[in-house]
């Protein structure tokens, strides 16, 4: 199968892209001016398949599938930083936890974005201390 980005080379693609053509908009947040996201389609994958995504500084984040759920990220406390990526654990105001990974040099981009939508950073699950300690609290340490 030709692709335009790749002319003359034979692509077989493995993973299966279904763009959402147009995309799906939807608004979230707590801003006065809601954050508009668009939902620009879905990834299939297969037991043991990876896409990666890629930010313009060169950050990188996997996703791996696996017979029995995904891995959801590269290792908290290694490959995700050194992809310029740290993970934050945060609570919204209505209880809500949810898992972000702040971009290196957008530090005060993500302070705006947490105060803008009152959320309550839990812990960074990219400091060792804090990934010892929640470990030993499950005896697994």
């Amino acid at each position: 199968m030709e692709h335009p980005g790749f002319p003359g080379a034979q692509l077989e693609l493995v993973v299966k892209f279904k763009p959402t053509v147009p995309p799906r908009e939807f608004r979230a947040g707590r801003r006065a001016r809601p954050i508009v996201i668009k939902d620009c389609g879905r990834v299939e994958l297969e037991a043991d398949e990876q896409v990666t995504f890629v930010t313009e500084s060169g950050g990188e984040y996997d996703v791996a599938r696996k017979s029995w759920g995904f891995y959801a990220t590269p290792s908290l406390n290694a490959r995700l930083g050194q992809f310029g990526l740290r993970p934050v654990l945060v609570r919204s105001a209505q209880g809500k936890y949810y898992l972000l990974l702040r971009e290196a040099g957008k530090e005060a981009e993500f302070d705006s974005y947490i105060d803008s939508e009152q959320l309550q950073i839990v812990c960074w699950l990219d400091d060792q201390a804090t990934l010892a300690e929640m470990s030993e609290r499950r005896g697994r340490g």
